[in-house]
């Protein structure tokens, strides 16, 4: 038999990059699949509805082509970025940067189902989650190689994309999109905010935007229920004037189109504008109001005349020219009421959550007031921002309200009431409490809580980032009900218990060893009878058989 060699075979660099592409690939395969779906469907639910469109309108401008660069240029827009529309009377390009909020859920709401259904892998309970990173990339990378030949293509129609807020918005929107549907699909776990806010608030302030538990903190929620508030209430005001203009809202159909399909083209384009109604009807309330143009101003003071105006029905609830009057002025009870709401979450967490604070002062009430009332200020510039934008050149290059005169508005009188708000809520709740003879919470203790067992690993997990930890409950067994009657061992977690040699979990007593670090009995023998005494309190060696 002829001697054989053994020798050790090495793969080449190239085979070896390829067995780690092989086991890398499904990730980011599946990832870069899901984010080009997303992105097909949102296309898709445009192009359905403009070809619908199209096909009910007796006038048509255009054949399917035109019809298709509309519905990938409306695609874009909903990302918010900024349209150009080259025929015009002028023969100058006019700018039209107003994106519809409620087109923009379609792509946001796909992004993030995409990416939480990546990162799960349409896998069970017990399933690894697959890397969070890989699965952001995926996604994002899918969505945007199909959002570029969309772009490109749109370009060739009457609504042409400006490259520059395309190339900064879509790739922004899917970012946040999709990583906010990584962050779902790992539990919502708090260290990535807590890394963020570490890097722009103080150690003070942290705790207000977000709990211990991580959990919105005290601030979080209130700035978030006077968001909601003020735009709530600015569409209560919206429908107001508009049942106040009804005549000229009804007018303003017939003069834009005819027929059946051209109205229900104009409703669904004022639907999809509602959210923007609101935001525009929200800043009124709050004092700057909002422009229909260069130097034209709506506020409860007082509103100027737009000559340059279109026809349309949302625009018909906009107050006549005019000094303002004493009807104008009751919208201020808008965000007096916004600040109510913010002072009484303020006032009521300042006694029942307080954390490791205890029951806070009056000063620090009156901040926390203050700093829930910049956030929401800071969460309705962001609003304005984007419900406005320009719908043209000159007269018409500023539409709709100024940031930041509508989130300094909103800081100031959010801030005032919600102090003084919130300081009485404090100091009612305080009085309530002693009245009913029930201890102050000078300082708040943690309650002992039952440390939980530690369970073995169901199967092996795949490697993930810092910033994407799958929380251990989400591949845990749940455990069986235990009786009333049954006895249970309760283990105290304590670092004293851990310096006297006190094991940490169970697994010393699954491995048949001692937990407490003695030396286990040898086996007594079968034809000998065995009788060992009591240990000594101190002894830890075993004694022979007397």
């Amino acid at each position: 038999m002829a001697g054989v060699i053994q020798t050790t075979v090495r793969r080449s660099m190239p085979a070896s990059l390829l067995l780690r592409v092989r086991h890398r690939s499904p990730g980011l395969a599946n990832g870069l699949v899901g984010g080009a779906l997303a992105a097909g469907l949102g296309l898709a639910a445009f192009t359905v509805l403009v070809m619908l469109l199209w096909v009910s309108s007796p006038y048509p401008d255009s054949g399917p082509g035109g019809a298709l660069h509309v519905a990938a240029a409306l695609w874009l827009l909903a990302h918010g970025a900024e349209l150009v529309r080259v025929d015009t009377l002028s023969g100058a390009p006019a700018p039209m940067g107003v994106p519809p909020l409620l087109l923009a859920v379609v792509p946001v709401w796909l992004l993030h189902r995409a990416a939480r259904d990546t990162a799960e892998g349409g896998a069970r309970d017990n399933a690894p989650l697959m890397p969070g990173r890989t699965a952001w990339a995926g996604v994002v990378l899918g969505y945007l190689a199909v959002a570029a030949p969309a772009a490109l293509y749109a370009a060739g129609g009457a609504l042409r994309p400006s490259w520059a807020w395309t190339v900064l918005c879509v790739p922004l929107v899917a970012l946040v999109a999709a990583g906010t549907g990584v962050w779902t699909a790992y539990g919502r776990p708090s260290g990535p905010l807590e890394q963020v806010l570490g890097a722009v608030l103080p150690r003070g302030a942290r705790h207000l935007v977000l709990g211990p538990d991580g959990r919105p903190g005290v601030a979080a929620r209130a700035a978030a229920a006077g968001a909601t508030v003020l735009v709530a209430g600015g569409a209560v005001v919206l429908t107001v004037s508009l049942g106040w203009h009804f005549g000229e809202t009804r007018r303003t159909f017939g003069r834009l189109t005819e027929g059946w399909s051209g109205w229900l083209a104009v409703l669904l384009l004022c639907v999809t504008l509602l959210p923007n109604a609101a935001v525009w009807a929200a800043a009124y309330a709050l004092g700057p109001g909002f422009l229909l143009g260069t130097g034209v101003a709506v506020t409860p003071l007082g509103a100027r005349a737009a000559p340059l105006l279109p026809p349309f029905p949302l625009l018909a609830a906009v107050p006549d020219p005019g000094a303002g009057t004493a009807l104008h002025g009751t919208v201020v009870t808008l965000p007096l009421t916004a600040g109510v709401v913010v002072g009484w979450f303020v006032g009521r967490g300042s006694v029942t959550g307080g954390g490791r604070f205890g029951v806070w002062t009056t000063g620090r009430t009156a901040g926390a007031a203050a700093f829930a009332a910049g956030l929401c200020g800071v969460l309705m510039a962001l609003l304005a921002g984007l419900a406005g934008g320009p719908l043209g050149t000159a007269a018409l290059a500023r539409f709709g309200p100024v940031w930041w005169q509508v989130g300094l508005a909103a800081a100031v009188w959010l801030g005032l009431t919600a102090a003084a708000t919130a300081l009485t809520v404090r100091a009612w709740r305080l009085r309530r409490s002693h009245r009913r003879g029930e201890r102050r919470a000078d300082r708040v203790v943690a309650p002992r809580r039952r440390p939980a067992l530690p369970r073995p690993p169901q199967r092996e997990r795949l490697p993930r980032g810092t910033w994407f930890k799958r929380k251990p409950g989400r591949s845990a067994p749940v455990p069986a009900p235990v009786a009333a009657d049954e006895p249970y061992l309760l283990l105290d977690d304590d670092g004293d218990d851990r310096a006297h040699g006190a094991p940490d979990d169970l697994r010393d007593l699954r491995d048949g060893t001692d937990p407490f670090g003695l030396r286990p009995r040898p086996e007594p023998l079968d034809d000998v009878p065995t009788a060992s005494p009591p240990a000594a309190p101190g002894d830890t060696e075993p004694r022979p058989p007397g």
